[in-house]
């Protein structure tokens, strides 16, 4: 753990910062899955509002 030792004999902590690096561009199969999972999300909530609009006009 780094610490400094300041006037009066406080120690004072410093948190660890974490390394940095720059961000890489998604490739071609990444940008593909994500159109498929956009997709398929999209599906997914379009048949779960269907089913909640005809449980609720059942009554």
């Amino acid at each position: 753990m780094k610490y400094t030792t300041e006037d009066g004999g406080r120690l004072n902590n410093f948190a660890v910062e974490p390394k940095v690096y720059k961000a890489e561009p998604p490739t071609e199969a990444q940008k593909r899955n994500y159109l498929f999972l956009s997709i398929g999300a999209i599906a997914l909530l379009g048949g779960l509002m269907f089913v909640a609009v005809s449980a609720s006009n059942l009554g």
